[in-house]
């Protein structure tokens, strides 16, 4: 069955090269578009998507703000934001609003199309380094940043998943964790999985961001 994607940007013409580079896919085909954000709301009520490609700098309502209203649904469709800057603001604050990852809009189609089945198969796309380097610049405006962790859903975690969490904070792969801590890579993403669970997470993007938050990381280290 063929990828659902939903193109949302207010330039036409980025609109349909995507357009373009997705419809020669054979997995993967554009159900809808819209050129700000309340059109966009308004056509997922009536439209079935998978993944939508999300602009941040629209009319009527930006990208962050559909995003936020978008993920607040019951299983919503995966977002995808797309930026023009790398490290762009408005990007970290498309992945608090429960963004799947971000990508700069000048990226090669083959990654474009990898990152699309990627997040729709349940990965974040954001290299974690990538996340890292975004969360340590943008760390200091967070409301809870340098105080101790507050979310209750630390307790609930083991040692191990405490020090794996924080591995993945720290930009590291299954396969890098599973070297650090001399375990199988299958016991690291199962570690991963429970994180996700305790935590009410949805992916690794939304563990790194929660781990700076609630500053068991800290920008440029441990907390």
């Amino acid at each position: 069955m063929a990828i659902r994607v939903m193109l949302v940007d207010d330039q036409v013409l980025l609109r349909t090269g995507f357009r373009m580079v997705l419809a020669a896919q054979p997995d993967m085909e554009v159900v809808a578009e819209a050129g700000d954000g309340v059109e966009a709301l308004q056509v997922l009520s009536a439209t079935a998507v998978d993944v939508v490609l999300m602009d941040v700098r629209m009319p009527k309502l930006d990208g962050v703000e559909t995003t936020r209203r978008i993920c607040s649904d019951p299983n919503p469709p995966k977002v995808l934001i797309l930026t023009t800057f790398d490290l762009d603001e408005y990007a970290f604050s498309g992945l608090k609003a429960g963004a799947s990852g971000f990508m700069l809009k000048d990226v090669p189609p083959g990654e474009l199309l990898a990152a699309i089945r990627s997040v729709h198969s349940g990965d974040a796309v954001v290299a974690p380094s990538t996340t890292r380097r975004l969360l340590d610049r943008f760390a200091p405006l967070l409301p809870n940043a340098g105080k101790e962790p507050q979310h209750k859903g630390l307790e609930r975690l083991t040692d191990r998943e405490r020090e794996v969490m924080i591995l993945v904070a720290q930009g590291l792969s299954n396969g890098e964790i599973a070297a650090r801590l001399v375990l199988s890579e299958a016991t690291v993403k199962t570690h991963v999985g429970r994180i996700l669970t305790k935590l009410g997470l949805r992916d690794r993007v939304q563990v790194v961001v929660l781990a700076y938050e609630t500053g068991l990381v800290r920008a440029g280290g441990l907390g």
